[in-house]
């Protein structure tokens, strides 16, 4: 009697957990607005990574981020001034005599004169920090753009080989008036977005993960045969397709919001963890929420707990995973049960 209870039990609790999950599914497949995953408040990002923070920015955890970032060639001061920023505010100890003779080494004059001569003719060259600001007047700006947007022209005209991501981000910024008619947003947001992915794309900050991504959307979304003809801003309107650069405008977008909280070699140290659009626009988000503490949290936390801060499950999603949890039990108690059904005939058969 006990056995057929349990064996109902169990079925019952398949079937209910079948039905919650195939009911949640349908309601978030009819619906877009019931996203199994949805961005936090600022106040609720500020809360989430005070709490990790808690646990995390200990005196052990200070000092192996800063053993690593000293060791680097060239070092990123970016990264390192911001775990020095965590420790003071939170005063734990670190080794000052190794961060002073690295300052020493890095910027005395002689090193800073030739770090920002090199940045100034190629932007490969450039490192994170004030030496940087050396290729700002050309990387970004439009002349940039125009310079990047010529150079494709021809190279396309000519028939060699054509940097469809360099020539994408150039149309983008230049030609943002007509891809905000299509997708929304500000202007400024955007030229400022796509400078910035193109500064950090020359600078090899890219990941490999986002660097496919905009150049395929930039491959298919640019009309390669009118761009010759291009003389002008209103000329791209019958070169860009915006639908299908949306991949490159919702990550410049994004970019462009964290360089409006953040200073700009702060958003291009940020930009190396940038895989899609999503992760750009969470990034931005903690950027809006945390202010100049973004990078400290970034460099002790780590990318996936930093993300994780800025967005949270929804009811769907729990009503889903509830339906899941429920199928897995479901389905582990009947596989339990069969297996003692079948050891006890085996038992009775050898008895």
């Amino acid at each position: 009697m006990i056995r057929k209870l349990a064996k109902a039990g169990l079925t019952a609790l398949l079937a209910v957990s079948l039905l919650l999950t195939v009911w949640t599914g349908i309601r978030i497949a009819r619906d877009p607005s019931l996203r199994p995953v949805i961005d936090r408040s600022r106040e609720e990002i500020v809360a989430a990574l005070d709490r990790a923070m808690a646990t995390e920015a200990t005196p052990a955890r200070i000092s192996e981020r800063l053993t690593v970032l000293l060791a680097e060639t060239p070092r990123n001061w970016v990264a390192i001034d911001a775990v020095l920023q965590v420790a003071e505010e939170r005063g734990l100890p670190y080794d000052t005599e190794a961060i002073t003779k690295a300052r020493n080494t890095d910027f005395n004059l002689t090193a800073r004169a030739v770090q920002c001569a090199s940045c100034a003719w190629d932007v490969r060259n450039c490192r994170l920090s004030a030496e940087l600001m050396c290729q700002a007047p050309v990387a970004l700006t439009s002349l940039g753009d125009i310079a990047g947007l010529t150079r494709g022209a021809l190279a396309y005209a000519t028939g060699d080989d054509v940097d469809a991501l360099e020539v994408g981000l150039s149309a983008v910024g230049l030609g943002a008036t007509v891809l905000i008619v299509a997708s929304g947003g500000t202007t400024l947001g955007l030229k400022a977005g796509a400078s910035v992915v193109k500064t950090a794309r020359g600078m090899r900050l890219l990941s490999p993960r986002l660097t496919a991504t905009l150049t395929r959307a930039t491959r298919e979304g640019i009309d390669w045969a009118a761009l010759p003809a291009v003389r002008g801003t209103d000329d791209l309107a019958h070169v860009l397709r915006p639908a299908v650069l949306g991949p490159v405008t919702d990550t410049a977008r994004a970019l462009g919001r964290m360089e409006g909280a953040l200073p700009t070699t702060q958003t291009l140290h940020m930009v190396r963890y940038v895989d899609d659009a999503t992760d750009a626009r969470r990034l931005a988000n903690g950027a809006e929420a945390m202010g100049p503490r973004t990078v400290g949290r970034m460099e002790v936390l780590g990318k996936g707990r930093f993300l994780r801060a800025t967005a949270r499950l929804t009811n769907a999603a729990a009503g889903l995973l509830a339906g899941f949890a429920g199928m897995i039990l479901a389905l582990a108690g009947m596989a339990a049960h069969l297996g003692q059904t079948i050891a006890l005939r085996l038992l009775r058969r050898l008895a």
